[in-house]
């Protein structure tokens, strides 16, 4: 039995915020799944990107929680593939962009021994940081 969802105000917020900053109209996705199936990384991912889209579209942050924003790699796979011109890499980065607004720290430094930043590459370790800290 089909099951009517209703949007609230809160859920139209989160799906404007991330149209606003990923510069794309999200709700044109027709859930075709073509981003899904010609995704490289798409075995490493939790939701795969038509289930980001879909969730996006309802509002839900729950999204939020999923790894598969940091998993992608901006290929334009999907991009290119999408019958709607939808870039869904930028749909990823304007999530992972609130994440890292909010503040929301995935890496301690403070939990790096010594040992360890001494064989850590330089370049890795300021990567790292710039996209797992807010």
């Amino acid at each position: 039995m089909a099951q009517i969802i209703k949007l609230k105000d809160k859920d139209t917020d989160f799906l404007e915020k991330i149209m606003e900053l990923s510069g794309e109209q999200i709700t044109l996705c027709e859930q075709c799944g073509t981003c899904s199936a010609g995704c490289p990384f798409v075995s490493e991912m939790d939701i795969n990107p038509s289930q980001i889209m879909r969730l996006v579209m309802l509002g839900q942050e729950s999204v939020m929680d999923s790894k598969t924003m940091w998993i992608c790699a901006s290929c334009f796979t999907c991009t290119v593939r999408c019958p709607r011109k939808l870039d869904l890499s930028k749909v990823s980065e304007a999530l992972r962009q609130v994440t890292l607004r909010g503040a929301i720290d995935e890496i301690d430094i403070k939990e790096i021994s010594d040992e360890e930043a001494l064989k850590l590459p330089t370049i890795a370790v300021v990567g790292s940081f710039r996209k797992f800290t807010g």
